[in-house]
């Protein structure tokens, strides 16, 4: 939950803006300031304070328990010109939060931690349990002293700038090990731990057998991720406390998907008992991993509860971004946060230098030329399937005549795998010329690199007989002059010659160029592989210097 309090009327409306933004996230504090500071940070998560910060500080300074327990803290001016994060800002939340207050109320977010200011993901931000010198090692990478990165287990990190060696550390590791002086260790949720229990099990015996498998296998419980069982033990109470008292969830599965996984260890007595030759090695195993600790019994006699212990890696993710059409504003804020999410980019090398500005220190650049989209696609997938977090770039929509499609034909279900759209060309080229695409339309490319051309003039064919309005992708190069002759040739024989059509050439970047011509008047030599051709319906009309489809085809002369 997050706190408001203010002061004034001015901090009230803008508190009041943000209460009915957040109406499940926020709780108003009413009454003195200070009695509401102190009620509201013993109570809630994070606070926004629409008061000076000056004020703030003291009031808070007799509260501070440590970096670890303090809730996260904003400050908003009483202009609702500044968000500041004063307090918190990584294990608090207060960084992020600022430039969530920034966007609902148009503040500007103020944020001084040195690895935000640097570009750099905190290392107490990954959403892992860390142990060690996170301050020594984060001032390493701040001063550009060499830190290592040593993954013992894949998983999929945010971008750091480290190197091959160094007299700092950051160790990915499940083992039970302790960090150095100047260490760092990063505890990814690697390992799996199957149990099963006999009825009426105590808690103790089941998380005393988790616990000492764990301990004489060498490994971490801060790297334990969930619990799993057999369906049939969902509400059996020794698991459950286990589990809650380990802090993970207990995942279970059925007799019959546990059944099918193929276990070192089958028994009899739980096949009899729930319809399963194992439980705790099969839960562990079913969705695959390195089986580290095979069954084991409890210590008690008799033995009411088995565990066996998995790791499993990582799963590599893969980012397909669309960068829009080449203006820096029409990149959606999902893509920028996903570039400066990915540890490795891959993409064309002209679309590389659009964006190599919003990449995080650390980030690996994987770029190639034109006509390499399978060589990008394999080597986007074979990265992530390595652990990394991964982003392929395209222009436009990544899944528009973009790298989606060769990409999610090569990846399986061993990656998560992300889409983010972009703005596409035929979007962009529109919103130059008014509004062409205000009824059914369709997008063809022109090129036949990929596709046979009887397929495509069957396409333009199918379009003009539709009287669907039509852009044309990638129309005319010099080494393919005719196609898009031939294409205006088609829709003509159902076109009147005054048709309006649209040339936009590079849209919406600097260099941007548009006009709107007729069908017959279409001069295919002045248009190239920057420029995307939109040709109206019969509806479609020029008004006023603009290309206009009309939402219906009831359509009326404006009498003047």
């Amino acid at each position: 939950m997050i706190g408001l309090i203010s002061a004034t009327a001015a901090g009230a409306a803008a508190r009041d803006r943000l209460a009915a933004a957040w109406p499940e996230r926020t709780r108003v504090y009413e009454g003195p300031v200070g009695q509401a500071v102190r009620a509201a940070f013993a109570e809630c998560e994070q606070l926004v304070c629409f008061l000076a910060t000056g004020a703030v500080v003291r009031l808070l300074a007799p509260l501070l328990a440590g970096k670890a327990a303090d809730p996260g803290v904003v400050c908003v001016d009483e202009g609702g010109r500044f968000a500041v994060s004063l307090l918190g800002g990584h294990g608090g939340g207060a960084n992020a939060l600022a430039r969530e207050v920034g966007a609902v109320l148009g503040a500007e977010p103020v944020v001084t931690t040195a690895t935000d200011a640097a570009g750099l993901p905190g290392l107490d931000t990954l959403g892992l349990p860390y142990e060690g010198s996170v301050a020594a090692v984060s001032r390493a990478l701040l001063d550009g002293e060499p830190v290592a990165l040593e993954a013992e287990v894949a998983w999929p990190l945010p971008p750091l700038p480290v190197a091959a060696e160094g007299a700092y550390t950051i160790r990915v590791t499940d083992r039970a090990v302790t960090a150095g002086e100047r260490e760092v260790l990063l505890r990814p949720p690697s390992l799996v731990v199957g149990v099963g229990a006999s009825k009426g099990a105590p808690a103790e015996e089941v998380l005393g057998l988790v616990e000492e498998a764990l301990r004489e296998a060498g490994l971490s419980p801060r790297s334990v991720a969930e619990l799993a069982t057999v369906d049939a033990k969902a509400g059996e109470p020794g698991i459950v406390a286990a589990a809650e008292r380990l802090g993970v969830p207990l995942v279970t599965y059925s007799a019959g998907e546990l059944a099918a996984v193929e276990v070192p260890n089958p028994s009899e007595a739980p096949l009899a008992a729930v319809g399963t030759p194992s439980v705790a090695e099969a839960a562990a195993l079913v969705r695959g991993g390195e089986l580290l600790v095979p069954k084991r019994k409890s210590g008690a006699r008799p033995a009411m509860a088995t565990c066996a212990v998995v790791r499993r890696p990582g799963r590599g993710r893969l980012a397909v971004v669309g960068l829009g059409p080449g203006a820096r504003d029409l990149l959606t804020p999902r893509a920028a946060a996903e570039l400066r999410r990915a540890s490795v980019l891959v993409g064309l090398d002209q679309y590389v230098d659009q964006i190599r500005d919003l990449l995080r220190p650390g980030t690996r650049v994987l770029e190639s030329g034109l006509g390499a989209e399978e060589e990008r696609a394999r080597t986007a997938v074979a990265q992530a399937r390595e652990g990394h977090a991964v982003a392929l770039i395209g222009s436009g929509d990544a899944g528009v005549y973009a790298m989606a499609s060769p990409a999610l034909a090569e990846a399986s279900d061993d990656i998560d795998v992300v889409g983010v759209p972009g703005v596409t060309a035929a979007l962009a080229a529109g919103a130059v010329l008014g509004a062409p695409l205000g009824h059914d339309h369709v997008s063809i490319s022109l090129s036949d690199l990929h596709t046979p051309w009887d397929v495509i003039e069957r396409r333009v064919r199918a379009a003009a007989e539709s009287d669907l309005v039509v852009t044309f992708y990638n129309p005319r190069s010099r080494g393919r002059d005719w196609q898009l002759p031939k294409a205006l040739g088609i829709l003509a024989e159902h076109r009147d010659a005054g048709t309006p059509v649209g040339v936009v050439r590079n849209a919406s970047r600097a260099d941007e160029s548009a006009r709107i011509t007729t069908l017959a008047a279409l001069d295919p030599a002045t248009v190239d592989m920057m420029t995307v051709v939109t040709v109206g319906n019969t509806a479609t009309r020029n008004i006023a210097g603009r290309m206009v489809t009309p939402r219906g085809y009831r359509w009326q002369e404006d009498p003047r």
